[in-house]
């Protein structure tokens, strides 16, 4: 069981690497865009690229998961199965972007209770590059190229940093600027990406193909939608109930979330391929009650660092106008990890084929959702969608568990789970009650109790017997000197290359990501 776990955490490392670097540089730059853009703008950009993911989402149909499971489902073919995907997504991403680019300013002016064409527009081109950008990717995840989706990744990133910058301060394009150079960079790393897999890919679709792929995929959309909605709804909201500068506040205190992003990122690339490749069900049953007790571990404790220590990150990365923010931090990532939970039991349905079964827990959640917004935004602004967004992730999560219990029964380890919902809980409890709010001793001794909590889930038992020993034996000093003099003498893997295209490597399996990274 060990195995999976390491598995698990390198694969996941490998295809996030990028999404660290794109984070821990746009956190750098927060004090630049805060210095040069208001709230309201801030908050204006945000809403955007959070309506693109949403309007993506609904345009792919459900195709990239069904790319997924056709592509190892014995009597397809998986060439068949990527030039047919790619062909419908290709058209469906076309026709909806040129609906967008028709409708830029209606579109803007209720997203953002204000007309706003330049932005719409800007939005609609995200729409079309993202949307594919994350099906070409989803082909290097298929052939395992770890090695090319983290170089393509990060000069992506890399060219964007610079490029968006220039236009935010140079060219004083404000929240324009934050969307042109997000897109604008990707769209050329997407047109490379797209030629070098013009042997694979096609513009007419097998229809007989494409309608058992969407007949699988699109009860997923819905539901995914939904979800997202979670993310999505309650920016609209604050925009209508407290204005753009609160909503700007919002988005900045997601930022600063976004530690937990990465790790649900992570996890969403490597577990689906993960948990498909365990035949054997009762095996599979152990593996993933073992790997959610340790996900939900290394979730509770990056949610402890960034709910204790949300005031001193805020007052280092932006503007004084923004300070606010600090005080939705801790909900959002604690979101965040139910989110990363969830994507478990997503796996379980897959596995069973039965993906309708996600829509009535997301809608009801999504209707919770709304529903706590309207009730707790007036009276307590962004707080008020933090608690409501933990809220609905909980009441998915609670009802998700009860639909795949039936379909695909997992003995979970409540136990350790409940001892470890107590002592996060009783730790940022005993942060935020007994520990000063500010100054260098509050950030130190903050510091200090976050950094306890391993030392604490074992004091208390959390970890068994066996994994006690497995982690002084990996922390050794002789295990760790051997483990770097491996990586030293590691030679670089040689990209595998077939009539299909470089790196065409079917026996290896990749699921297609979600979440707000982008570019």
């Amino acid at each position: 069981m060990f195995e999976y776990l390491r598995r698990l955490a390198t694969t996941g490392a490998a295809y996030t690497a990028s999404s660290v670097l794109s984070k821990l540089v746009a956190v750098v730059l927060l004090p630049v865009y805060t210095a040069y853009l208001s709230p309201a703008d801030y908050g204006a950009a945000e809403v955007m690229l959070a309506s693109l993911v949403a309007a993506s989402i609904l345009i792919r149909f459900g195709l990239i998961e069904a790319l997924l499971r056709f592509y190892y489902l014995a009597g397809e073919d998986p060439r068949r199965v990527i030039a047919t995907s790619f062909a419908a997504l290709f058209w469906t991403a076309t026709a909806g972007a040129a609906l967008g680019l028709a409708l830029a300013e209606p579109i803007s002016e209720a997203l953002l209770d204000r007309p706003d064409t330049e932005l719409g527009r800007l939005a609609v081109l995200g729409l079309w590059v993202l949307t594919l950008w994350e099906y070409a990717l989803t082909l290097l995840r298929l052939d395992e190229r770890a090695r090319a989706y983290f170089t393509l990744t990060v000069l992506n990133v890399l060219a964007t940093i610079p490029v968006t910058v220039w236009l935010v301060v140079i060219e004083d394009r404000g929240a324009a600027g934050i969307l042109l150079g997000s897109f604008g960079t990707g769209a050329v790393f997407l047109a490379w990406r797209l030629w070098r897999e013009r042997r694979r890919l096609r513009f007419i679709a097998e229809l007989p193909l494409l309608r058992r792929m969407v007949r699988f995929g699109l009860p997923t959309m819905p539901a995914e939608l939904s979800l997202y909605s979670l993310n999505f709804i309650d920016r609209i909201l604050i925009v209508r109930l407290a204005g753009l500068a609160e909503a700007g506040l919002y988005a900045l205190a997601i930022k600063f979330a976004q530690g937990m992003n990465v790790l649900a990122r992570g996890f969403q690339l490597a577990f689906p391929p993960l948990a498909y490749s365990i035949a054997d069900d009762d095996e599979a049953r152990r593996a993933y009650s073992l790997i959610v007790t340790w996900f939900a571990a290394v979730c509770a404790f990056f949610v402890t660092g960034l709910w204790l220590l949300s005031r001193w990150i805020v007052d280092l990365l932006a503007a004084p106008e923004f300070f606010e923010a600090h005080e939705a931090i801790g909900l959002l990532a604690t979101g965040i990890a139910l989110y990363s939970l969830y994507l478990v039991l997503v796996v379980v349905l897959g596995r069973s084929g039965r993906t309708e079964f996600n829509l009535p827990a997301t809608i009801a959640g999504t209707v919770v959702n709304v529903a706590l917004n309207l009730v707790l935004i007036p009276p307590l602004g962004i707080v008020g969608a933090g608690i409501a967004l933990v809220a609905s992730y909980a009441v998915v999560l609670a009802l998700m568990y009860l639909l795949t219990q039936r379909l695909f029964p997992v003995a979970y380890e409540w136990g350790r789970l409940a001892l470890l919902v107590a002592v996060t809980a009783a730790t940022v409890a005993a942060g935020e009650l007994l520990l000063p709010a500010e100054g260098l001793g509050g950030l130190v001794a903050r510091t200090a109790l976050w950094l306890a909590l391993p030392a604490l889930l074992w004091a208390m038992g959390f970890f068994t017997a066996a994994e006690r020993a497995r982690l002084r034996t990996m922390l050794s000093p002789s295990a760790v000197r051997a483990r770097l003099g491996e990586l030293a003498a590691a030679s670089p893997r040689k990209e595998p290359e077939s009539e299909l295209g470089a790196g065409y490597a079917p026996e290896v399996y990749e699921a297609a990501g979600r979440d707000e990274d982008r570019m």
